[in-house]
């Protein structure tokens, strides 16, 4: 019959890599590599893509153009 789901045996690694990920906050060190990726990820990043928002902000209008109009409004 059917229904024997402990019949095949875990593949080791794929068990140390699943107990890994669960436990992953327990061996975490700050680093200095760490440190900058966190940097650039939650700062760095965010703060370009802001800035980059903020200054093009209303530059262009995209509804309402016909063929030849231009894009830009300022």
């Amino acid at each position: 019959m059917a229904g024997h789901n402990n019949s095949l045996n875990m593949d080791p690694a794929l068990v140390k890599y699943a107990n890994m990920y669960v436990n992953r906050h327990k061996y975490f060190r700050w680093t200095p590599r760490t440190a900058w990726l966190t940097f650039a990820y939650v700062v760095a990043i965010p703060s370009v893509f802001g800035y980059m928002a903020y200054t093009t902000d209303g530059k262009w209008d995209f509804r309402g153009k016909r063929r030849g109009d231009t894009i830009a409004e300022f």
